[in-house]
């Protein structure tokens, strides 16, 4: 790649600090090709919350956030977080308008979500057992996943967990659509349902160390703690 002009470097650092800056301002027109052009204006991106007809966002830096068409009190709660300068650490939306941000140390904020997934959140939190990873659909599914245990809607989808994790270790996240589910291990991942065959690809071939990982029908993201990603959106 050829050298760029300092003045374009200084450019573009002054344009991400700014756009950093205004990135909690809703965006409703502007479509998943917006969020796109923001990832690669970073140059890295850490998490995801991607949806077929309710909205995209994308995380960057501590708190900054690229959105086009969320709901409005996701994108209220989104701008709130951020003003009060907090880590947000994931957000979870569905096709139905169900979402959650995980922000700073446990905090949650969430709206409509299964109320067998608020009661163990709340269990959770009162036995200041850390929280990593949350993920639910719209027909009541989800799983919890903390440093020292896991837990799921179902024994069903507890005792899938369990199968991968003798297998490939440690589980570190898990996405749950309405229609698929992927579980994400130290040393390898689960697949169940309508799991895209490029993102399974992707998992293969990938030299990151996945942490995040979101599906939506055919697109799908996945990224380290260091916002090294990939994407097919």
């Amino acid at each position: 790649m050829s050298q760029k002009p300092i003045i374009s470097s200084t450019y573009r650092a002054i344009s991400i600090l700014f756009l950093t800056f205004i990135f909690s301002i809703p965006s409703f027109s502007q479509g998943r090709s917006y969020i796109k052009q923001m990832i690669r204006e970073w140059g890295e991106c850490r998490n995801v919350a991607i949806t077929k007809t309710n909205g995209d966002l994308a995380l960057y830096s501590t708190n900054g956030t690229a959105q086009s068409g969320l709901p409005d009190g996701l994108s209220k709660a989104l701008t709130e977080l951020n003003n009060d300068r907090q880590y947000i650490d994931d957000v979870q939306l569905t096709e139905n308008g169900r979402w959650m941000i995980l922000y700073g140390n446990n905090g949650i904020r969430w709206n409509d979500i299964p109320y067998s997934l608020e009661q163990k959140l709340r269990d959770y939190n009162k036995r200041n057992e850390v929280i990593n990873s949350v993920t639910f659909n719209d027909a009541g599914d989800w799983i919890v996943i903390t440093d020292e245990f896991y837990s799921s809607s179902s024994s069903e989808i507890t005792q899938w967990l369990k199968e991968g994790e003798s297998a490939h270790g440690e589980l570190w996240a898990a996405c749950i659509t309405d229609d698929a589910m992927v579980a994400v291990y130290a040393k390898g991942y689960k697949f169940y349902g309508n799991v895209p065959d490029s993102l399974r690809t992707a998992l293969k071939n990938t030299s990151l160390d996945v942490y995040r990982l979101k599906i939506a029908g055919t697109a799908w993201f996945f990224a380290d703690k260091n916002g090294g990603y990939n994407y097919n959106m």
